[in-house]
């Protein structure tokens, strides 16, 4: 299988993008238009990445059963990995701050439910990861219709559970889901199964005569109408504030598109090296971005926030010090067997 580096080259700026999101405050003129939704391509990227990369080793695969649970098995150890850390440090957090521990405790572990921990993705402070248990999950519903023949069928579902999680979002000022809609069933399923589309049929690939050029630039208008879509809904209709819009269906289509019509772009760069190293750098940068805030907080600095130049600073800090610190863990994975 030849490889595709324009994923990884894709991958770096889609990582740059998730720490903007959670750097930039989302009152802030430039971090919400600008930056904050022109950034929401950056998680349905990675799914259809997923899904795509999955479906590469899985078609045709007499093996593919073997390779499914190798994959599956893989994600979830990030995901227990990264929860148990995170579980970690907010106990500490914890017993730090001091107060009344067992009863801070109490409560903190009375709200780590079930349906929390292994579903969504939510009750730590690592709110971020949300994505890898989604993934699991939609890689495991990806395998099972692929199995029984139905990838048409998953795909039209996942199309119309997405536009109905719209309302669990931005569009909620229409009509209000009653539950969350930032999980594998709402926004997972689909952009896996899409992007396992791009491996398994051959449609998207007789567009190549429409030219790369002309792909990038039907995702740079894309983006800009799905930034025009999320201001239009929150400054405007004064709709609550949205992580995914109509838009995003088309423009991470066509950045995919792209991808897959441009698999050498970024070939030997040191971008592409980075951004083969994006879910490590997802995973522990929220951790970072805690630390920082809680330094600027003890030196009474917190004001800065809002200070454009400093929410630079602290994207490239955090960015920076999250990928040196997965490589260290890499490293010493390396020389420990038993963490690996």
């Amino acid at each position: 299988m030849e490889r595709n580096y324009t994923i990884d080259f894709i991958k770096f700026f889609a990582i740059l993008a998730v720490v903007i999101i959670h750097t930039f405050p989302s009152d802030h003129q430039l971090g919400f238009f600008i930056l904050d939704n022109f950034s929401r391509f950056a998680v349905p990227f990675f799914f259809v990445a997923s899904g795509y990369l999955f479906g590469l080793k899985v078609i045709d695969n007499p093996n593919s059963a073997a390779y499914f649970k190798k994959y599956l098995i893989k994600i979830l150890k990030i995901y227990v990995s990264w929860l148990v850390f995170y579980i970690c440090y907010d106990v500490i957090r914890i017993f730090i701050n001091g107060g009344n521990d067992n009863h801070e405790l109490s409560k903190y572990f009375e709200g780590l439910s079930v349906l929390k921990l292994l579903y969504y993705g939510e009750g730590t402070s690592g709110y971020q990861l949300w994505f890898v248990i989604s993934l699991a999950w939609s890689i495991v519903t990806l395998y099972l219709f692929y199995r029984l023949k139905n990838l048409i069928l998953l795909l039209v579902l996942g199309l119309c559970l997405n536009l109905a999680g719209l309302f669990g979002q931005s569009y909620s000022i229409f009509f209000e889901m009653p539950i969350t809609t930032r999980d594998a069933l709402f926004i997972g399923v689909f952009y896996t199964t899409v992007g396992f589309w791009f491996a398994f049929a051959s449609p998207f690939k007789k567009y190549r005569s429409f030219g790369k050029k002309s792909y990038f630039f039907w995702f740079c208008f894309v983006t800009v109408l799905q930034a025009s879509e999320g201001y239009w809904l929150e400054k405007v209709l004064s709709a609550k504030h949205g992580e995914y819009f109509i838009m995003t269906i088309f423009l991470t289509v066509f950045l995919f598109l792209f991808t897959v019509n441009n698999p050498e772009l970024g070939k030997g760069f040191w971008i592409s090296k980075i951004g083969a190293n994006a879910l490590g750098i997802y995973a522990v940068h929220v951790f970072f971005i805690d630390i920082v805030d809680i330094l600027l907080s003890t030196f009474g600095l917190g004001h800065v926030s809002h200070n454009l130049l400093w929410n630079v600073i602290d994207t490239f800090l955090v960015f920076t010090l999250s990928y040196i610190t997965y490589l260290f863990i890499q490293n010493l994975k390396s020389h420990l067997p038993f963490l690996r």
